[in-house]
């Protein structure tokens, strides 16, 4: 009878078990971060590439700056709340003497050109809750984009 007692006594058989049990809550904490990184990652792309778009159509139609922030939000249809705003200039060739609307032309030793700028946003909100023991929820961040493209002409 003794040694089935200690043979019980010095069984492994819930060990896995309650290994598992302290882990796996920090497993899924782990795994919560992978996503949310994810979801902010995906959505930093989505703000980048859409001031881009925004900024191509800026290049071909100089002075359309609504048309440049419609080109943007349909680049990014899946992104609610996207905000975008636009304007358009001209500089001196070698980037100096920037004039927002060409209201005075630059007197440049080189060329002027045309520039079309796009900058997006999106309030991203974590998926993270705060846990025991923190005292303030993870705060919301601003996603934004922003593109800068010339043109050779008005």
């Amino acid at each position: 009878m003794r040694s089935k007692r200690l043979n019980i006594a010095s069984s492994e058989d819930g060990n896995s078990l309650v290994e598992l049990a302290f882990f796996l809550p920090f497993l899924l904490v782990v795994l919560m971060g992978v996503v949310d990184f994810g979801r902010a990652y995906y959505l930093a792309i989505e703000v980048a590439g859409a001031a881009h778009a925004g900024a191509v159509y800026g290049a071909q139609n100089i002075t359309d700056t609504a048309g440049m922030v419609k080109a943007a939000k349909l680049n990014s249809p899946d992104v609610s709340g996207l905000t975008a705003t636009s304007s358009w200039g001209c500089e001196c060739s070698d980037g100096t003497s920037p004039s927002a609307s060409c209201t005075m032309t630059p007197t440049c030793s080189v060329n002027v050109v045309y520039y079309a700028k796009v900058t997006t946003s999106v309030l991203y909100n974590p998926i993270i809750m705060p846990f025991q023991g923190i005292t303030s929820p993870i705060s919301p961040m601003t996603l934004t984009g922003s593109t800068t493209m010339r043109s050779a002409s008005e």
